[in-house]
C-alpha cells in the first residue's frame, strides 16, 4: 500500500457527521471528553495527518458554536449546518439530512468525492483510510462490507454530485434508510472487512462505535 498521493485539494474532502441525536448516550457524543480530550478531537487528529480538507456537518449553529468552544477548528476547513429547506421540518433528526446537507456544500465547493465518517469513531486507524481512498479510485463509491452482509454506510466514500441527488430523492420520499443512499446503476466498490481492512486493523478499531457510555469501556481496552 502506497501513502495517500496528494492530489488536488477538490478531489476529496471527510464530511463528519456531528449531528446525531445521541439518544441513547445522554449528550452530545463527539464533545464528550475521554482522558481530556473530547471523542472527536481524536479522530480528528488522525483525520488532519491526511492531506485532505475536513468538514463538520451540525444540525444547528447552536452546535457549531458549542463545537468551536471544545475542539482544535485550526484542524477542519469549516462547518456545514444541516438544511431543512427540502422538507421544512426542522424536529426531524437523521443522518440523511447530514448527507443531503453536506453533498449539497461540498458539490458547491466543486469536490468530486467525498469520505463520510459519523463522528462517533474515535479509533480510526488511518492505514485504512488511506486503503480506502485507494481503492476509491476507479469507482464512483467504496464502502466497507462484513462477511454477513452488513454495511458501513457512514464510514464510505461517495460521489458527491450522485450522491446529493441520491439524497435529495430520499429525502422527498421520506426514505431515511442509510443504505438507500447507494444507487445500483453506481460503480461501487464493496470492500470486504474481515479480509481486506483487517490486515491494517487488526483489532477493527475504527470500527468502534461509540452509542451509549458503556461503549466507552471499548476504547479503553483498544488504547
Amino acid at each position: 500500500m502506497t501513502n495517500i498521493i496528494k492530489k488536488s485539494r477538490k478531489n476529496l474532502a471527510f464530511l463528519i457527521l456531528i449531528g446525531g441525536k445521541s439518544t441513547r448516550f445522554g449528550s452530545d457524543k463527539g464533545l464528550f471528553e475521554f482522558h481530556g480530550k473530547s471523542l472527536l478531537s481524536y479522530q480528528l487528529e488522525t483525520l488532519h495527518q491526511s492531506d485532505y480538507d475536513i468538514f463538520l456537518v451540525a444540525n444547528s449553529k447552536q452546535q457549531v458554536q458549542n463545537y468551536v468552544e471544545k475542539i482544535d477548528i485550526k484542524k477542519i476547513m469549516a462547518f456545514i449546518v444541516d438544511d431543512y429547506s427540502i422538507i421544512g421540518e426542522k424536529r426531524l433528526r437523521t443522518p440523511m439530512i447530514g448527507l443531503y446537507s453536506g453533498f449539497k456544500e461540498l458539490n458547491l465547493l466543486d469536490y468530486r468525492k467525498s469520505f463520510v465518517l459519523s463522528c462517533d469513531l474515535p479509533l480510526i486507524n488511518l492505514n485504512v483510510l488511506k486503503f480506502l481512498i485507494e481503492k476509491s479510485e476507479e469507482y464512483d463509491c467504496c464502502i466497507p462490507k462484513w462477511k454477513n452482509g452488513f454495511l458501513e454506510p457512514l464510514f464510505a466514500i461517495y460521489p458527491v454530485e450522485k450522491a446529493l441527488t441520491k439524497a435529495r430523492k430520499n429525502l422527498n420520499k421520506r426514505n431515511y434508510r442509510l443504505t438507500n443512499i447507494l444507487d445500483k446503476d453506481w460503480k461501487t466498490n464493496y470492500i470486504s472487512i474481515e479480509n481486506s481492512i483487517q490486515p491494517f486493523d487488526k483489532n477493527l478499531s475504527s470500527f468502534i462505535n461509540i452509542n451509549e457510555p458503556i461503549d466507552l469501556k471499548k476504547i479503553k481496552e483498544k488504547k
